[in-house]
């Protein structure tokens, strides 16, 4: 079973009373150490996707599934589970919370989820992407490459199951944005995660095991590697 799956999924969004359709009529299906690329032009559903796939919106007709689950049939308590505990997010952003050290940025998801062993933990997801000599450091000491690394160990606090990327190396040169990408490609197999990026690169999307193509909320083509 998919540890994501998007049955006939179409989502609707209303400004003026009229209706914009983001996704019309998608079906998509991720398994456990898959690394996806979504990749279009502004406005093709990337970034509907990934909030639909991680149950921060959804959709207007169809189903999202998470770990075999409809997030439509979820309560907000049951909701906030799965967001915290089956889903990591990276932005292009980075998002990290500058007054925290890099330490406490990776440490507060867990302490926030009441995981006892979260100092442990911390260390060990640092370490996972290879920046553990740093977690005493704040954000603003740190390269555009580690600040990204940061967010990708506090999205890997909880070990999640889907691991949602939007655009995770905008911010990066290319050279940079490459070693991030293989880091993702990495952590991807190792961890058994499904990963899920939105990308306007073509080149970034090389690192993935499939490729899906977006045009009009639909899927142009995908290709597996």
């Amino acid at each position: 079973m998919p540890i994501l799956a998007l049955q006939n999924v179409t989502k609707d969004y209303f400004t003026d009373e009229q209706p914009v359709r983001a996704l019309n009529n998608l079906s998509l299906d991720v398994s456990r150490g898959e690394f996806v690329a979504l990749v279009g032009r502004s406005g093709c559903g990337k970034s509907t996707l990934l909030s639909l796939a991680g149950a921060m919106d959804f959709p207007t007709s169809g189903v999202v599934l998470v770990d075999g689950v409809a997030t439509t049939s979820l309560r907000e308590h049951a909701l906030a589970s799965v967001r915290r505990e089956k889903v990591g997010f990276i932005f292009q952003s980075f998002q990290l919370i500058h007054t925290l050290t890099v330490f406490e940025n990776v440490e507060l998801p867990l302490l926030l989820a009441g995981k006892r062993s979260a100092r442990e933990t911390a260390r060990e997801r640092l370490s996972w992407v290879d920046v553990a000599e740093l977690g005493a450091r704040y954000p603003h000491q740190l390269s555009g490459g580690q600040m990204q690394r940061v967010a990708i160990a506090r999205a890997l606090a909880q070990n999640p199951a889907i691991l949602l990327a939007d655009e995770p190396t905008g911010n990066l040169d290319t050279s940079t944005g490459n070693v991030i990408l293989e880091l993702l490609q990495r952590l991807t197999r190792q961890q058994k995660t499904a990963t899920i990026m939105a990308t306007h690169s073509v080149e970034a999307a090389t690192f993935a095991d499939v490729v899906v193509r977006l045009r009009d909320g639909q899927i142009l083509e995908m290709n597996r590697r």
